[in-house]
């Protein structure tokens, strides 16, 4: 994707359910936000006419209701807001904020493990991809 994909918590629960369901009209979009956000059709409505302004979603008429769908995949949104989060506040260090969650989140032993494991494999890409 080339545009940055900011969303915030609402759009991206929204986006989040079209990511689950592959398609979702206004109702099942405002049922499926239940019971965490009480919304209004016409407020859902209106987000998602929004989300499709930005290109983040689009629509299909099927009688006379308009069934949404996701533009945008989950790793795309990551990619973007989280090289956002990292320009804003890491000075566009990748480290900083890794340092940041190994220092302000708990991490248990699998989870060490498993952070060690993504360091190796990415030395070894780096190193084949060096060499070739």
């Amino acid at each position: 994707m080339l545009i940055p994909v900011h969303l915030t918590d609402l759009q991206l629960a929204i986006v989040r359910l079209l990511w689950t369901n592959g398609e979702c009209t206004v109702v099942d979009v405002q049922e499926g936000l239940l019971p965490e956000r009480n919304l209004a059709q016409t407020t859902v409505a209106t987000l998602l006419t929004r989300l499709e302004k930005r290109g983040v979603v689009s629509h299909r008429t099927a009688g006379r209701q308009f069934i949404y769908r996701a533009e945008v995949t989950e790793p795309e949104v990551r990619r973007s807001m989280v090289g956002e989060l990292t320009n804003s506040l890491f000075e566009g260090r990748p480290t900083a904020l890794i340092s940041h969650l190994l220092v302000e989140r708990e991490l248990g032993v699998d989870e060490l493990g498993e952070v060690k494991r993504m360091i190796a494999d990415a030395e070894q890409r780096t190193y084949l991809q060096a060499a070739s």
